[in-house]
Order: C-alpha cells, then sequence, then structure tokens
C-alpha cells in the first residue's frame, strides 16, 4: 500500500506538471530548465514538446545513473517518458482573453505543487531538478535556490523568441513554482550504503 500511494502521488504530480506546461505552451509563455528549452523548440521547430523534453533529458539520466543511483534513475526515467506522453495527449482550450499574469501565477501553482509531489516522492522530472536534488542532498544547498537561479537564466535568454514582456511573466511562473519546489520538503532520511542516497530519493 505504501508503494502504491507514493506512485499515485507521483503520478498526480506529473499531469499537474504537464498541464502546467502546456497550459504556458498554448499561451506563447516558457519556463526554465529543459521544460522551458523544449517549450523554445517546439515553438520554433513544430516538433511536440514530448519528444524534445525526452531527447533533452537524456543526457541528464546518464548523469543521474553517476550520481544519485540506479533506482533513482530509472524512477527519473519513468517520469520524463510519463510526462512527455502526457503532455502530447492534454488538449487544452485556447487562452484567449486570459491576461497572462493570470496564467504565469495558475501555472506556477500547478507545476510547483506537481514537482512538490514528484520529487517528494522519490522521483525527479530531470534536467535541472536532476542537478537540484543533488546539490540539496550533498552540498546543501536548497534546491528551491537552484532551480530559480538555472530558470531565471534561461527564460532571460529565452527574451528574444518569446518577448521581453512574456518572458518577464514566464519569471513569475518560475518563482512561484521554486517557492513550492524548496519550501516543502520531506523530512531528511537515512542514507543507503549503497548509493548513498537518502531514502526519500527511492520509491
Amino acid at each position: 500500500m505504501y508503494f502504491i500511494k507514493k506512485a499515485l502521488l507521483v503520478i498526480t504530480g506529473l499531469f499537474l506538471t504537464a498541464f502546467g506546461t502546456k497550459l504556458l505552451t498554448i499561451s506563447h509563455l516558457t519556463f526554465g530548465g529543459t521544460a522551458g528549452i523544449s517549450t523554445l523548440l517546439t515553438f520554433s521547430t513544430g516538433i511536440s514538446w514530448g519528444v524534445w523534453f525526452f531527447v533533452i533529458n537524456l543526457p541528464f539520466f546518464i548523469l543521474s545513473v553517476k550520481r544519485l543511483g540506479m533506482l533513482f534513475s530509472v524512477y527519473t526515467l519513468l517520469c520524463i517518458s510519463l510526462i512527455s506522453i502526457i503532455n502530447g495527449f492534454l488538449k487544452i482550450a485556447p487562452t484567449n482573453g486570459v491576461h497572462p499574469i493570470f496564467i504565469a501565477v495558475a501555472s506556477g501553482l500547478i507545476i510547483g505543487s506537481g514537482v512538490v509531489l514528484v520529487l517528494n516522492n522519490g522521483a525527479s522530472l530531470g534536467g535541472i531538478h536532476i542537478l537540484a536534488v543533488y546539490m540539496d542532498q550533498h552540498l546543501s544547498i536548497n534546491r528551491g535556490k537552484t532551480l530559480f537561479i538555472t530558470d531565471f537564466l534561461i527564460v532571460l535568454s529565452a527574451s528574444l523568441m518569446v518577448g521581453i514582456v512574456n518572458a518577464l511573466y514566464s519569471i513569475i511562473t518560475i518563482s512561484i513554482a521554486s517557492f513550492l519546489a524548496g519550501k516543502f520538503k520531506p523530512q531528511q532520511g537515512a542514507k543507503s550504503d549503497e548509493n548513498d542516497i537518502p531514502v526519500e530519493a527511492s520509491l
């Protein structure tokens, strides 16, 4: 039952995150990390967000295997695959007429909540999240700060494509999501002798 409960929470987190990123994409806003890069590549190539998200995250999966252990990495790869599939199948009505600031705030809350559910139940969404988890566990650097700084830089770089106004709105999304990711953390568990990874990093 414990495993099933954690798995359901992770799946819920994936649906929330996929919904939030889809909402950003159809509103011509973006996010940070590999999700943001995937969004920009979708804008410029027309290839689906899910395909780009999966491809871009493969190198980070290799880093995860080397630094965070095989079990954590396998669950992360499953999460990456699932969120790519979920995002591809989600259909959201156009947001025409809705002010971008409302989209930015709503997306930040939705994505942040999804990320918390995924990270706090033993997996990650790949990319920068893998780096954030590693730095949190091994260097005691709050993962919210890592996510905010890296995502802020990525969105600023993306302003040439989505426009400076939309980039600023996107920073609102990142700020909210990063705050939630750094604020709601599980209690630090015991470490695994095999991989030196806290129990919280294993489903």
